[in-house]
């Protein structure tokens, strides 16, 4: 695990203090060693997180000619059978990891020798004998990958902090407004791109080409799974258990960041069986009941005897919102960062890689959301008629309360599929974002779904729908979340359904094995049945998320208030103070659950403060006890 940054010009010899400078900011991303390869108009540059082959995996790394030579982000999970290939085939590898691995692969097959890794990843390679570098992104895009093409010069980094700063991208601001997040390939400066999943980028000679190597998608309605239940229980109980063991390669500890749901305790459950000492395990709870789930997570450590840890938090928690805000040099306004952010601070003082859940949502139908969808289908047209009364429902700062529920179902039900399904999850709508920002925007960010949506036409509605979380809400929330939380403790976070060995089979079942009537990640939870406490698998989902309601109604109102000050407001330039003001004293007075809204404004003003402004002044995060127990 590393982060790497490079640059390639075409206007002379890279300055290694330019590179250097880049490679400082990633620092967090490996604090094990640093190293960097210069060559004329390239440069390499990465910050190694020592997981795999600790004595001779510092990179960059070179062939024997020293003519090509990579740096990567990531794991190769095939590393070894890849290996064996490549001995037979007369190369001569000199480390016993997976980087060097990029090097002779690419030499044998070209480019598309990305097809054949297992992994998470994002490298960067030089070939000089053809001037080419290669940039490239795994395909669901657990790693990150940024850059910034300026014709006669192409800068790339794991983070968005390493490279220039320039114009915030308003069509950007516009749609992390929409999804509290910033989907690809935008950035939130006008100037800088994420590398799309599954893509490659080449560069020669002041040329870029962009081209994708793999597109996971759901197979059409014709060719879904037609197997026996049971069976597909059993083959899927043995895929995440192959997932789970090649997740656990490692020559340093790793543990499990257990949430209490499903995901986390099935790969708790199957990687307890596979190591030799007492697996680690690492939760976060609340005081809040309603969001608290360490009693789930305790059972399953019990069960497995894990040595486990734990966190409760208080709302005095909030006061990590600063510290969120420099980890995440995008805005970003997931509100589970927060849990996140603390159970990779707790995992990193015990072990270097931790397990996580990510991806069995979106692959499984995992959210209420889906459910919502297949209801709307049937009866969406209710939704007009009953909105009047709905709409009349207290607000609660309940966690996914029936009122929360019942007023988005009415707000989209009656939409077109995707549209209701963005509906349901949607922050700002285009009127809102309006009287907020005073302007409006031709720039539709629902255009980014549409896109995605179009790609799947032949499959099941349920599975399309599903697809698009996958290629952006699990991209760019998510894992952004997971990769940023995880890394600024220098914490490597591994995903094992996100594996192809899993994903390529949830991509094939039908509807049936996912959703029924309001019953969610049906097969999953049959596979999870003899790995997990029985309770566990009658509670409902509850999902990672925090008593921001709640929090923002009490102890976190002044601070809500002084951070989306007027004065603050006016001095940024991008939201109408009054327009805020309107939306706290709603959300106080309990007419509407404005949470999220808020807290995107929050996470906004706060990234915009550190990364923008530069406002001076040391960040120092509050002592663990001050806001936890």
């Amino acid at each position: 695990m590393c982060g790497i940054c490079g640059i390639a010009s075409t206007r002379g010899a890279v300055d290694p203090g330019r590179l250097a400078a880049m490679s400082a900011t990633l620092v967090q991303r490996g604090p094990d060693s640093d190293g960097s390869h210069v060559e004329g108009p390239v440069g390499l540059a990465a910050r190694r997180l020592a997981i795999i082959d600790l004595d001779t995996g510092d990179q960059p790394i070179s062939n024997e000619a020293h003519r090509i030579t990579v740096v990567q982000n990531g794991e190769i999970y095939n590393y070894r059978e890849l290996r064996v290939e490549l001995q037979r085939a007369r190369h001569r590898l000199w480390t016993s990891g997976d980087t060097e691995v990029l090097i002779h692969l690419y030499a044998e097959h070209g480019v598309r020798f990305v097809e054949r890794l297992r992994g998470m990843f994002a490298f960067a390679l030089w070939d000089a004998e053809r001037g080419r570098l290669v940039l490239a992104r795994d395909r669901y895009g657990i790693k990150p990958l940024y850059y910034r093409d300026t014709g006669d010069e192409l800068e790339f980094a794991s983070e968005l902090r390493a490279l220039p700063r320039g114009e915030v991208d308003l069509d950007a601001l516009e749609a992390f407004l929409a999804f509290n997040s910033i989907p690809g390939p935008l950035t939130i400066f006008r100037d800088v791109r994420k590398l799309p999943p599954g893509h490659v980028l080449t560069w020669e000679d002041g040329r870029t080409e962009l081209f994708r190597y793999a597109r996971p998608a759901p197979v059409g309605a014709e060719e879904v799974r037609r197997d026996e239940e049971a069976e597909l229980v059993e083959e899927l109980r043995a895929r995440l258990r192959d997932s789970v063991r090649a997740h656990l390669v490692s020559d340093v500890p790793v543990g499990v960041l257990l949430s209490g749901g499903i995901d986390s305790s099935v790969l708790a459950a199957l990687a307890a069986e596979e190591v030799a000492e007492p697996l680690r395990t690492f939760s976060i709870g609340f005081e809040e009941r309603t969001f608290d789930e360490l009693a789930d997570a305790r059972l399953v450590a019990e069960r497995y005897g894990t040595d486990h840890h734990e966190l409760v938090l208080r709302p005095d928690a909030a006061l990590l919102l600063p510290a969120l805000a420099e980890a995440f040099d995008e805005p970003f306004a997931d509100s589970s960062a927060l849990p996140t952010y603390l159970v990779s601070r707790l995992a990193a003082d015990n072990v270097k890689v931790a397990l996580s859940g990510e991806g069995g949502d979106e692959l499984f139908g995992g959210y209420y959301t889906y459910a919502a969808d297949l209801l709307a289908e049937r009866a969406g047209w209710t939704a007009p008629l009953l909105r009047p009364f709905v709409q009349r429902l207290p607000s609660s700062s309940a966690r996914a309360s029936l009122d929360y529920k019942a007023k988005r179902f009415v707000k989209a039900a009656h939409l077109p599929a995707l549209e209701r399904h963005h509906g349901w999850k949607e922050i700002f709508s285009p009127e809102a974002r309006a009287e907020l920002t005073g302007r409006r925007s031709d720039f539709d960010p629902v255009d980014l779904l549409r896109a995605r949506f179009e790609e799947t036409g032949g499959a099941e509605l349920l599975a399309r729908l599903q697809d698009v979380d996958l290629g952006t809400y699990l991209v760019d929330d998510l894992l952004v979340k997971t990769d940023r939380a995880s890394m600024a403790h220098s914490l490597e976070a591994r995903v094992p359904f996100l594996d192809p060995v899993v994903t390529n089979f949830a991509l094939g079942l039908p509807t049936r094995h996912k959703v029924r009537g309001l019953r969610k990640k049906v097969l999953l939870r049959k596979a999870a049945a003899p790995l997990v406490p029985s309770e566990l698998l009658r509670r409902r989902k509850r999902g990672f998320s925090i008593p921001a309601a709640a929090w923002l109604r009490g102890e976190l109102e002044p601070f809500a208030r002084e951070t989306l000050s007027s004065d603050s407001l006016r001095r940024q330039g991008y939201f109408r103070p009054e327009a805020v003001s309107r939306l706290i004293d709603d959300h106080v007075a309990g007419r509407e659950d404005l949470s999220r809204q808020l807290w995107g404004l929050l996470a906004f003003t706060l990234w915009h403060e550190r990364h923008v402004e530069r406002t001076p002044g040391a960040l120092r995060e509050p002592r663990l006890e001050a806001i936890a127990r």
